[in-house]
């Protein structure tokens, strides 16, 4: 008999396996849910799940075992499944199996197989030792039904098909509708709830607490986005083809990242006695996202080496973990500096406040469009959005937050100008 054992204290946020369940190596067991990440915890043995020592939501508790695997089981245990007996054998249909032999896969992938009606002995598996991997059941339901798979991402940055001009007759202005928020609510039987916090809302405790020590200091100001409105139009269709979706946001982090070359103290972390300052050389560039487990902040790496196209995709992979609940503590730790798009939300200028031991923050408000003075005093349509700034006043001026904040916004205004200093 084996014990799986755990080094942190988390909650249990899913199981994959039951007891009884039959297990190999490197399947998941569980994921689990800490103050600094979701992690995937898997199978060290080729094993019999016996014993589950905690439920969903339980926390686990450091150096207690986490479930019990029976070794010795396999060679006397085996199910119905794992068991296959010697197919037919012909030039047009071949399987890997043989009576008695173990059909290596994951619990995950033996539930995919069994809510397409897929026996796994069917199956022929292209990964290691013979195991079935995800992409081998699509591929063998695709030749079921005789579907096509679409095509991987494509690389390379091919420019899309000239866009056909449509005439459409002018439409009516819409009445403004009310945004309407599908959070599921908390089904109380009108006594008071207690519970404790877990996961991001107890990380959120501590950095909140942490952060009360430092003296905030704010600067506000607004962007005309109108030409980065224009160029985005653009370049979104290439984006596309290549599978990323554009936001403004890579813009955000590149000017920020193009403004932390000049002004370094802002990318710079002091200690906790605020005795020392480093200055980091990575820009990692966090980003405040609100997900279902609470306001997490993932940054992503070497922002001053990477181009708007490879911070979108970027981006896009942890907007995608970050909805499933999947970032790891890599993808959650290391930031240098933060923005926040409170504006995908609503609302147009914020107090952000600092994430120690980062220096500066960022909010971004929502895009509106409002009316200006051009240069020649007429009144134009321009699509403004507003940013507030708060900085750690130990070791930041005010002169410096504005020269900074007057970088970012003429990068943005003028985006063309940050080609001159892309590396």
């Amino acid at each position: 008999m084996r014990s799986l054992f755990i080094n942190i204290c988390p909650n249990i946020f899913f199981r994959y396996v039951k007891e009884g369940d039959t297990v190999s190596q490197f399947d998941s067991i569980c994921e689990v849910q800490s103050d600094k990440a979701s992690v995937t915890i898997t199978s060290r043995y080729d094993g019999v799940v016996r014993k589950l020592y905690y439920n969903v939501d339980d926390i686990a508790l450091v150096g207690k075992p986490l479930v019990d695997i029976e070794t010795d089981a396999l060679k006397v245990v085996t199910t119905e499944e794992d068991v296959v007996e010697t197919p037919a054998i012909s030039q047009e249909h071949t399987h890997q199996e043989i009576k008695g032999h173990k059909t290596l896969a994951t619990p995950a992938v033996r539930r995919l197989a069994m809510e397409n009606n897929i026996k796994l002995s069917e199956v022929v598996g292209s990964g290691r030792d013979g195991r079935i991997l995800k992409e081998d059941i699509l591929n063998f339901l695709a030749k079921q039904t005789g579907a096509i798979l679409p095509p991987s991402p494509q690389i390379e940055i091919t420019p899309p098909p000239p866009k056909k001009e449509i005439h459409q007759p002018p439409q009516k202005d819409k009445a403004p509708s009310i945004p309407v928020s599908f959070t599921q609510p908390i089904a109380f039987s009108g006594k008071d709830v207690t519970e404790p916090l877990k996961g991001f809302h107890r990380a959120m405790v501590k950095t909140m607490t942490a952060a009360l020590k430092i003296p905030h200091f704010g600067y506000c100001d607004e962007v005309d986005m109108t030409t980065l409105v224009t160029l985005r139009e653009e370049l979104k269709p290439v984006a596309e083809s290549c599978g990323v979706r554009l936001s403004f946001m890579p813009f955000f982090l590149k000017a920020a990242s193009l403004g932390l070359l000049q002004y370094p103290i802002l990318n710079a972390s002091v200690d906790e006695n605020c005795q020392n300052i480093t200055y980091k050389a990575a820009h990692n560039i966090g980003i405040a996202m609100d997900t279902q487990q609470g306001l997490i902040v993932p940054n992503v790496k070497n922002v001053q080496v990477r181009s708007i196209f490879e911070i979108a995709a970027e981006l896009n992979r942890l907007q995608s973990l970050g909805s499933s609940g999947q970032l790891g503590a890599a993808d959650l730790t290391g930031g240098t500096f933060t923005l926040s798009n409170i504006g995908s939300i609503g609302g147009t200028y914020a107090k952000p406040v600092i994430l120690p031991p980062e220096v500066a923050i960022g909010a971004i408000g929502k895009l509106q469009v409002v009316p200006r003075f051009d240069s020649r005093g007429q009144v134009v349509k321009a699509q403004i959005v507003n940013i507030s700034w708060s900085a750690d006043h130990r070791i930041i001026d005010g002169a410096t937050m504005s020269r900074f904040s007057n970088l970012w916004k003429y990068y943005l205004e003028k985006p063309s100008a940050m080609l001159l200093d892309l590396k």
